[in-house]
């Protein structure tokens, strides 16, 4: 069995291909987003000089998945992002993030937390439909960072895997604005 708590190991070779030490195979780049979205923590270092490039293959995901309209981040907030490379925002802007994806991922442990079998709610006639749709709310939200904990009695009340509505789309855009707001206020 894997070991999950430590980072996967990924090493980039002179020709530029990328190789997972657990599996003895090549994988792409859309292999480790994969691996990410999953839960998984990887480390890319190049073989030759042992550099450590996850940092840069992270950003090139996301360039990726920006290029290819599957927009997270609004224009504005990347505007304020490259903002924030000059001045003073330079050393706020990293935690105000972290914060923000922090509190994200504690917000969606807690109302999780609250949506329990133990809740009177849950003897509601329709709760079980709510509970999976704020699953799938969260899932869109974190992109799959963590999954949030299992508190079905059984199996077959997990949540779907494969949510997104519009109007959860709607949600999260509303919500990173909302960020972007914050940032652009840190930022004067």
């Amino acid at each position: 069995m894997l070991d999950e708590a430590k980072p996967l190991l990924i090493k980039r070779y002179a020709s530029r291909r990328l190789y997972n030490t657990e599996t003895s195979d090549y994988v792409t780049l859309e292999d480790i987003a994969g691996f990410i979205r999953a839960g998984r923590e990887v480390k890319i270092v190049d073989l030759k000089s042992g550099d450590d490039l996850t940092r840069s293959y992270l950003l090139q995901i996301i360039a990726e998945h920006e290029s290819r309209g599957e927009s997270v981040l609004p224009l504005g907030v990347l505007t304020d992002l490259v903002r924030s490379y000059t001045g003073s925002a330079q050393s706020v802007v990293p935690d105000f993030l972290a914060m923000s994806f922090e509190m994200l991922r504690s917000g969606q442990s807690k109302i999780v937390e609250n949506m329990t079998v133990m809740n009177p709610m849950s003897q509601m006639p329709g709760f079980k439909a709510m509970r999976e749709q704020q699953a799938a709310f969260f899932k869109a939200m974190t992109g799959g960072w963590t999954a949030p904990p299992d508190t079905s009695p059984d199996p077959s009340e997990a949540a779907p895997s494969e949510p997104q509505s519009r109007e959860e789309l709607d949600a999260i855009r509303a919500q990173l604005s909302e960020m972007q707001e914050m940032l652009s206020k840190l930022n004067k």
